[in-house]
């Protein structure tokens, strides 16, 4: 790609259309506190410095979001619409900072997670998050693998309590279901199976080569046994989030859980296929060493994953 090209993609990519998380902090507070100065003192900078980040934001976006006057500070209709974007926005800021400072390797941990990729990265962060809240100065170390490594962890006393999303529980394991999942197949817009009218048949999905889990994760061994077997995979990736970007890029049709994929049915990146007589239906289950029922900090979190 030539520099000319490069310079257009980085003027066109997200990081120069949308404000950071400083400037969605401070509209946040405005809107709170009716208050400029007010917003200013609460996020630690100047006022001078907060009318500047406004102007900015309002720059940058090119609507107005704040109507000053010697009352106070008011959102117009544009900046209450903005600021309603903003707080989904900032809250999955803090639920990315609580999964990434539990992946951190913290000799004080007091609080150690295993849990399988589509729960770690997908579910886990939100209840980081709330037990943060209840408990901020609990240490939590988080270990993210598939389901069988999941349970080697806890078996092997490196883990408090685990997540997993296969069908059965492994040996030594005790557990409860904490929610209920769907997989789906999905595609790309431009995949043949897109322009369907007839679902497919479980016995085209196992004889499709599709993007696949490693062999381990509760996905793979779901939708093996839904199927009776699978034929050999187009790709083998170690990751949820690996998987969907291999479908989206129009590689081959793959099944997803539909926690993970949203976004992208929504945005129609991805189109979900309808199968006949597959149930792809699973259990989300909190797990740990039998006998060795959870307490603390482990018990909290396992509450609020029922919430």
């Amino acid at each position: 790609m030539s520099e000319v090209d490069g310079q257009r993609s980085a003027a066109g990519s997200l990081a120069h259309r949308v404000p950071d998380l400083a400037a969605l902090e401070l509209l946040l507070a405005v809107a709170r506190l009716g208050s400029l100065g007010a917003a200013a003192r609460e996020v630690g900078i100047t006022q001078p410095a907060a009318s500047s980040r406004i102007r900015s934001m309002e720059r940058q976006l090119g609507v107005a979001l704040v109507d000053r006057s010697p009352r106070g500070s008011r959102l117009t209709d544009a900046g209450a619409l903005v600021t309603d974007w903003a707080r989904r926005v900032v809250e999955a800021a803090e639920a990315f900072d609580a999964g990434a400072q539990a992946l951190r390797d913290r000799r004080d941990s007091r609080l150690r997670v295993a849990a399988s990729m589509t729960i770690a990265e997908y579910l886990l962060p939100g209840w980081l998050l709330a037990l943060r809240a209840g408990r901020p100065d609990t240490a939590v170390s988080l270990l993210a693998g598939n389901s069988a490594k999941v349970a080697e962890l806890l078996l092997q006393d490196e883990a408090d309590l685990g997540f997993v999303e296969g069908l059965t529980v492994p040996t030594g394991l005790d557990s409860t279901v904490i929610a209920h999942d769907r997989l789906i197949v999905v595609t790309a817009p431009g995949h043949p199976w897109a322009r369907r009218r007839r679902p497919l048949t479980a016995q085209e999905l196992a004889a499709t080569p599709l993007i696949l889990r490693e062999r381990g994760s509760g996905t793979r061994q779901v939708l093996d046994a839904a199927l009776g077997g699978l034929a050999r995979p187009l790709i083998e990736l170690s990751s949820t989030t690996a998987v969907k970007a291999s479908a989206v890029s129009g590689a081959g049709p793959s099944v997803l859980s539909e926690l993970a994929v949203g976004e992208e049915l929504a945005m129609r990146r991805l189109v979900s296929i309808p199968v006949d007589g597959v149930a792809l239906r699973r259990d989300l289950r909190a797990v740990w060493p039998t006998g060795h029922r959870p307490t603390g900090p482990a018990r909290e979190l396992l509450s609020l994953t029922r919430g």
